[in-house]
C-alpha cells in the first residue's frame, strides 16, 4: 500500500518532489553572489541577472530529474535507499515522464541561454552546453561522473566557479577578479552537501557499483573532506576581507553552526544523517546570503 504521505503518481506534487525544491539554494546562491560582485566591481545588469537565475534554477531541476532517472536505472535507488524519497524509486514518475521533464527544463534553460548569448556573446554557449552535458553526465552516459568519484569536482567547478563567475560575466562581459575568490565558498559548501549524501549512502553505493570518494577512501576521509571544505569557505571569506570587502566577515556568524554539523557527520550514521544533509543546504543558503550582503555593502 502506498504511503498516505506520498503524492499521487504523475501529479504536480510528484513533479514538485522530483524537482527537490530544497536543493534550489545551490542554484540561487551563486547567482546572488556573482551579482553582488558585479555591484561591487562594475554594475548590476538586472535583466541578465534574472535570466541567469532562471537558467540556474532550470539546470538544477534538470540535474535533479536526471539523477532521479539514471540512479534508478542503475540500481543505486532501490527499497534500501536511506535518503529522501525519489520519484522513480517510489513509482511516482515513470522513466518516460522524467525524460520528458528533462527535455522541458533543459529546453527552457536553452531559451534563457539564447537571451544571454544575445546579451553577452558566444562564450555563453560554451558555458550553457557544458552545464547541461555535465548535469546529464553526473549520473548518466557511458562514464557517469558521480559513479567514478568525480562528482565532487563537478559540483565544485560548476556550482562554484562556473556559476559565480558566469553570472558576473553575463552582466559585465568580463570575469571580475573578486568573483574567483567569491566562488570558492559557494562551490565548497555545495560540494559539502554532496559529501554528506555520499557518506550516508556509502554502504548501498558499494552494492550499486558507485565508487564515490566516500566509498574509495572511507568514512573518515569523507568527514575530513567535509571539514576541509568548510575551512576553505571561511578562509576564502578572509581573503575577500583582506581585499577590502570587510563586511563579508559576517559569514563567520555561521561558524558555530558549521562546527556542529562537522561533529554530527562524524557521529551519526545512515538515515540519521538526513537532517545533516538538509542543514548543510541551509548553511549554504545562510552563508551565501551573508556573503552577498557583505559584498554588496
Amino acid at each position: 500500500m502506498r504511503s498516505a504521505t506520498l503524492p499521487a503518481p504523475g501529479s504536480w506534487r510528484a513533479w514538485l518532489l522530483a524537482s527537490r525544491p530544497a536543493t534550489l539554494s545551490a542554484a540561487f546562491v551563486p547567482v546572488a553572489v556573482g551579482t553582488a560582485v558585479c555591484h561591487r566591481q562594475a554594475e548590476v545588469v538586472w535583466p541578465a541577472a534574472v535570466a541567469a537565475l532562471l537558467g540556474a534554477f532550470a539546470l538544477q531541476i534538470g540535474a535533479n530529474f536526471a539523477n532521479d532517472l539514471f540512479d534508478h536505472q542503475k540500481g543505486a535507488d532501490d527499497e534500501t535507499r536511506l535518503g529522501p524519497t525519489r520519484a522513480a524509486q517510489a513509482g511516482l514518475l515513470t522513466h518516460a515522464q522524467l525524460r520528458a521533464g528533462l527535455v522541458l527544463v533543459f529546453g527552457f534553460a536553452t531559451l534563457v541561454g539564447g537571451y544571454l548569448v544575445w546579451h553577452a556573446g558566444w562564450p555563453v554557449v560554451a558555458i550553457g552546453a557544458a552545464s547541461i552535458l555535465s548535469a546529464l553526465a553526473y549520473t548518466g552516459g557511458p562514464y557517469p561522473l558521480g559513479y567514478h568519484g568525480l562528482g565532487d569536482v563537478f559540483v565544485l567547478v560548476f556550482f562554484g566557479f562556473v556559476a559565480v563567475c558566469g553570472t558576473a560575466f553575463v552582466q559585465t562581459g568580463v570575469v571580475p577578479s573578486m568573483s574567483w575568490w567569491a566562488a570558492v565558498p559557494v562551490g565548497a559548501l555545495a560540494t559539502a552537501i554532496l559529501v554528506v549524501n555520499n557518506v550516508r549512502d556509502a554502504p548501498t553505493d558499494v552494492k550499486a557499483g558507485k565508487r564515490t570518494l566516500a566509498v574509495r577512501f572511507g568514512r573518515t576521509a569523507g568527514v575530513a573532506q567535509y571539514a576541509g571544505l568548510t575551512v576553505a569557505s571561511y578562509a576564502a571569506a578572509g581573503v575577500l576581507a583582506a581585499q577590502g570587502a570587510h563586511w563579508v566577515l559576517l559569514v563567520f556568524a555561521t561558524l558555530p553552526w558549521s562546527l556542529v554539523l562537522v561533529g554530527r557527520l562524524h557521529r551519526l550514521r545512515g538515515a540519521d544523517l538526513n537532517p545533516v544533509l538538509a542543514s548543510t543546504a541551509k548553511l549554504l543558503l545562510a552563508f551565501g546570503v551573508l556573503l552577498t550582503v557583505g559584498l554588496w555593502v
